[in-house]
């Protein structure tokens, strides 16, 4: 069926919308992928008839107010692959729901994983080099794709190269049908005994722009990357005891902080942050642990910006989860069906630092490097970045 004009879609369920005091239902709809408000907002803006509202009682249409686009609830396709002239992105829910921990909304993701609202995070302003005032996030830079909470019996690294992962997979079947998504890890390795990872993946669906800080991140070498790439913690929920320790939002330059090692393909970048280089992250890390099946935390991932025209900063994702349960975490296996000849090249520079040392130093031997995953479905300096100021962060 065609909507005003639009391009045929084979089924939609529609939802209530909560505009100010009264409840509205979206009558007249475009095409839209079904992400959340972020890149919602955005499409919408900039095609401001996508969506038109019929409140409850009254005729006629109101037109959207993008004032209302933050309480507006994900919109189901439930059929995403019938539509003209269009690409089909079901394959990213696919991946969503895939692994062990369930993708749920974000007031209630209990053991689960979600999409934060990007205005929880504060970043800096457009004219933040002079007047320090940060601004609530804007629109996320990349689509969440998938999360995996996962261990095994050595650290867990360099999870894209291996080709029999999840994610890997069905980045390379896009491939196959002609599409070039470019996929983002960050791999939190925790420092404990059974090797647990929090690995968060985001999908980039347009081509990354020439000169853009996502694209001086990928030409960049590590030195670069370690002085850029932003971490922002918040303790959404949880004991007293660890949102003291953490603070209420901690920001951290991961590469300052942290060893980083960074991975990439033709079509993904990979960061493996291992938390345990850093003693006091160390000691923050084994403190959450002990309480994280009552924890709720959101982290987002960002490039710094540093000069006047990287401003304001984009934050490329963010993930919450909360209440973790560590018996629901997937198996990862160190056997592996890859061929290392048929792994896309890796950029040349692998750039390990010690937190407090600027010496070169390889991957540990206990590393596990690519790693194969199944689930049976089942910091350094963490600081106020106002407090950083004076290392520039």
């Amino acid at each position: 069926m065609r909507l005003g004009g639009a391009r045929k879609v084979r089924s939609l369920a529609f939802v209530p919308v909560k505009s100010y005091s009264t409840t509205s239902w979206i009558t007249s709809v475009r095409y839209l992928p079904p992400f959340h408000h972020g890149n919602l907002r955005n499409r919408v803006t900039r095609r401001p008839s996508s969506l038109r509202f019929s409140p409850p009682g009254k005729k006629g249409k109101v037109s959207l107010r993008s004032s209302n686009l933050l309480r507006i609830p994900k919109l189901h396709f439930l059929d995403m692959a019938g539509y003209d002239g269009e690409k089909d992105y079901s394959w990213i829910e696919r991946v969503r729901s895939g692994g062990a921990v369930p993708y749920l909304e974000p007031e209630n993701c209990s053991n689960g994983w979600a999409t934060p609202a990007s205005e929880n995070f504060m970043v800096r302003g457009p004219n933040y080099l002079s007047d320090k005032i940060k601004i609530q996030g804007g629109e996320y830079l990349l689509e969440p794709l998938g999360f995996d909470w996962i261990k095994g019996p050595a650290k867990i690294s360099e999870i894209l190269r291996n080709a029999n992962h999840r994610v890997r997979r069905a980045m390379d079947d896009e491939i196959a049908r002609g599409n070039r998504p470019f996929v983002w890890a960050f791999n939190l390795q925790l420092p404990t005994k059974d090797n647990y990872s929090a690995v968060m993946f985001f999908v980039a669906l347009e081509p990354i722009q020439d000169g853009t800080l996502m694209d001086k991140f990928l030409k960049g070498d590590d030195s670069f990357r370690n002085s850029r790439l932003k971490l922002i913690a918040n303790i959404v929920q949880g004991p007293w005891l660890v949102r003291t320790a953490v603070g209420e939002q901690a920001i951290c330059i991961l590469g300052r902080a942290l060893s980083c090692k960074y991975s990439s393909g033709l079509n993904y970048m990979e960061v493996d942050v291992d938390i345990g280089s850093s003693i006091i992250a160390n000691a923050i890390v084994h403190l959450a642990f002990s309480y994280i099946t009552t924890l709720t935390v959101d982290l987002a991932f960002l490039i710094e910006s540093q000069t006047e025209e990287e401003l304001p900063e984009q934050i490329l994702g963010a993930v919450r989860f909360s209440n973790l349960n560590p018996v629901s975490a997937g198996l990862c296996d160190l056997t592996s069906d890859v061929d290392a000849a048929s792994l896309p090249p890796l950029l040349p520079t692998r750039l390990w630092r010690s937190i407090g040392f600027g010496f070169t130093s390889p991957p540990p031997q206990g590393s596990l490097e690519p790693s194969s995953c199944r689930s049976d479905h089942a910091n350094g300096n963490l600081h106020g970045e106002d407090d950083a100021n004076k290392d520039e962060n």
